[in-house]
């Protein structure tokens, strides 16, 4: 039976949005021009903020004095499982040399870049839990500078819990900014003379543009899009659970699609009839934002068989991806497209965009297809150094200029032969002609 479509996204209509890319290529270009001042004008004239851009030591302990002891307490725990893996991912990578040939060594070594520009959203919720994620993950990598920044609106400044968060997690310079704004002053070095050397986070529109226009000069994780969440259930798994599921990751907003893939039909069914109760029951902003999610971008498909739902899943390429099925560990062996996988009905999404330990700023629009989320490697340069020997300068130099002249690159070729005939005078080489032909 071929895989059926028990519902199928129908998402609105919407005209190429030009207006974004434009409005974003004329704020960098101001700020290019501007500096500083540009951004406080953006700052106030956008979000209402006319504080001090730096954050410091009393904007810190008024954050934490705004805090329960239990939600400091959470925070901490959460750093403490995201440092946990992210130490881990880092003591998994290694330096190394080797000798190829004698007198030919190689290695490569790991250097921590020595500016991050982490940006955590506001808007609609705060973010803590974003700020432990770049920050945290920064900060273990051994980042020499860390620089965060994020949202803040008329005279409320940036939300405390992210604040907090920041400061524990290591951020060595914290900037009261959002938007567009917000990354081209990470890019340009604004307010801290660091300028980045790669941007992390996710946000807006606006932000995603931004880091997209930016890239090349400096350095990115994802362009992120809407979240995205798929659940591949089979008669195994309860439908109450998967619906819950599903809902939850539809209120981060209209456009975030979430996709069920079953082996049931009897699951599928009857996680569609609960579902709309599941969003009706969910506070108004939630609500609204599910409502739509649901409606316009949400699918539901029916497979025969769990290599079908394999495949299935792996054309998603989904940023979140949950499994609740028989037999975990083929469906972990199994799937390759995703940004990060949750087994077993225990297991949620939720846990990890908030405290299991890795990490949630993760690829969507398919690009889990080819790149994983952000971890500490991509703090971290994996450089390669070479030296060689006379000897092995004798081994390589020949195949090096023969290949070059294959290639038609005489230059290339003459920076073997130099050294070739300095160090054995006395010797005749092949060192190749032109274009490789015989002669």
């Amino acid at each position: 039976m071929p895989i059926e479509y028990l519902k199928k996204a129908n998402p609105p209509l919407q005209a190429t949005d030009t207006a974004t890319g434009e409005t974003v290529r004329k704020m960098l270009a101001d700020i290019q021009a501007g500096g500083e001042e540009a951004v406080r004008r953006y700052a106030r004239d956008l979000d209402g903020y006319r504080g001090d851009i730096v954050l410091g030591e009393a904007a810190f302990a008024a954050a934490e004095r705004a805090l329960a002891p239990g939600v400091k307490d959470d925070i901490r725990f959460a750093r403490d499982r995201v440092q946990d893996f992210a130490r881990r991912q880092r003591d998994s990578m290694h330096e190394f040399k080797a000798e190829l040939l004698p007198g030919l060594e190689v290695g490569q070594r790991l250097i921590p870049c020595n500016t991050a520009g982490c940006y955590v959203p506001g808007g609609r919720y705060a973010h803590a839990a974003s700020a432990i994620m770049s920050v945290g993950t920064a900060q273990v990598a051994g980042v020499k500078h860390i620089v965060a920044t994020s949202p803040a609106t008329g005279d409320h400044g940036v939300h405390p819990g992210i604040l907090y968060a920041m400061q524990l997690c290591g951020a060595h310079s914290v900037l009261a900014l959002g938007g567009v704004q917000a990354v081209a002053a990470l890019a340009d070095g604004l307010f801290t003379g660091h300028a980045a050397d790669i941007i992390v986070g996710p946000g807006n529109r606006f932000v995603a543009e931004a880091k997209r226009m930016l890239f090349g000069r400096v350095g990115i994780d994802v362009v992120a899009g809407p979240t995205e969440s798929a659940v591949i259930a089979d008669d195994s798994a309860d439908p109450a659970v998967v619906t819950a599921d599903l809902v939850g990751q539809a209120e981060h907003g209209p456009d975030s699609p979430v996709w069920l893939i079953s082996t049931s039909r009897l699951l599928a069914e009857e996680v569609m009839r609960q579902v709309p109760g599941a969003i009706a029951a969910l506070p108004e902003l939630a609500r609204n934002a599910a409502t739509a999610a649901w409606r316009d971008h949400a699918e539901v498909v029916l497979c025969s068989t769990r290599e079908e739902a394999v495949a299935v899943s792996d054309k998603y390429a989904c940023e979140h991806l949950q499994v609740m099925a028989h037999d975990l560990d083929w469906w972990l062996a199994n799937l390759s497209n995703y940004g990060s996988l949750f087994l077993g009905e225990e297991t949620t999404v939720a846990y990890g965009d908030k405290c299991s330990g890795p990490n949630h700023i993760l690829p969507t629009r398919g690009a889990a297809r080819y790149t994983g989320g952000l971890s500490v490697g991509k703090f971290v340069k994996t450089v390669t150094w070479q030296r060689l020997t006379r000897g092995a300068s004798r081994e390589v130099g020949q195949v090096a200029a023969r290949i070059s002249r294959l290639e038609g690159m005489e230059g290339h070729a003459r920076t073997g032969d130099v050294r070739l005939h300095k160090y054995y005078p006395q010797e005749r080489f092949d060192l190749g002609t032109l274009g490789g032909h015989q002669p």
